[in-house]
């Protein structure tokens, strides 16, 4: 993602969760409407943006991480999995929350951090090359913790319209991408419940993560 293009990312973000959870009772972090879904999310003592509403089960995620290996949301049930969408070259949103995410853990203990898995899906199949994903896990203190996820373009972009997600390369400045920055939290038992902004505090999620795996 472009610095430049944050009100971009924002309205894209904000189209596609309207898009995909319909009735959900979430919209922008902020104004009335976020206010109301925060608000949502505290009553149910979540730490999060927003909560899905109702909960449905995670869309299929079934791809190869950068090592190879292949790696299926569905092997994740009884622990809480935490899903992004980053690329290895953006400037700005994506190192924050793969930091933010690190810390996060790190606040959980290795006792709660067991009982977590975060996966990362690539929104740059060109880009996102083996060697390009070790380095970016390497310098975000990542690597063995997070499930950095690449593919083909069709395969990545199945991925996308099955999360709702938008990616699309930037027509003035092809080397970013402008692609939805969330974070989703999934249960114990596989549903998409919880919501949170490119900028959460990793103490929120750390909160979460017993609900989590408890629902």
């Amino acid at each position: 993602m472009r610095k430049n293009g944050l009100d971009f990312r924002v309205l894209l973000s904000l189209l596609v969760l309207i898009l995909v959870a319909g009735a959900v009772a979430l919209v922008a972090i902020g104004g009335t409407s976020g206010a109301k879904a925060r608000a949502q999310a505290r009553a149910a003592d979540f730490d999060a943006a927003a909560l899905l509403t109702p909960a449905e089960p995670a869309p299929p995620l079934a791809l190869h991480n950068y090592l190879g290996q292949p790696v299926n949301i569905a092997s994740y049930k009884g622990k809480a999995v935490l899903v992004t969408f980053l690329y290895t070259n953006c400037p700005d949103v994506c190192p924050l929350i793969a930091s933010d995410l690190r810390v996060a853990l790190n606040l959980m203990g290795p006792k709660l951090d067991s009982k977590v898995q975060v996966i990362a899906v690539s929104v740059d199949p060109r880009g996102d090359t083996p060697k390009a994903v070790a380095a970016f896990l390497a310098r975000h203190g990542m690597t063995g913790r997070m499930q950095y996820l690449i593919g083909s373009a069709k395969e990545l972009a199945r991925v996308w319209k099955a999360w709702g997600v938008g990616s699309e390369r930037d027509a003035q400045q092809p080397q970013f991408i402008n692609h939805t920055g969330l974070v989703y939290g999934i249960t114990g038992k596989g549903l998409r419940l919880t919501l949170y902004a490119s900028s959460f505090q990793p103490s929120e999620i750390a909160h979460d993560v017993p609900l989590l795996v408890a629902r």
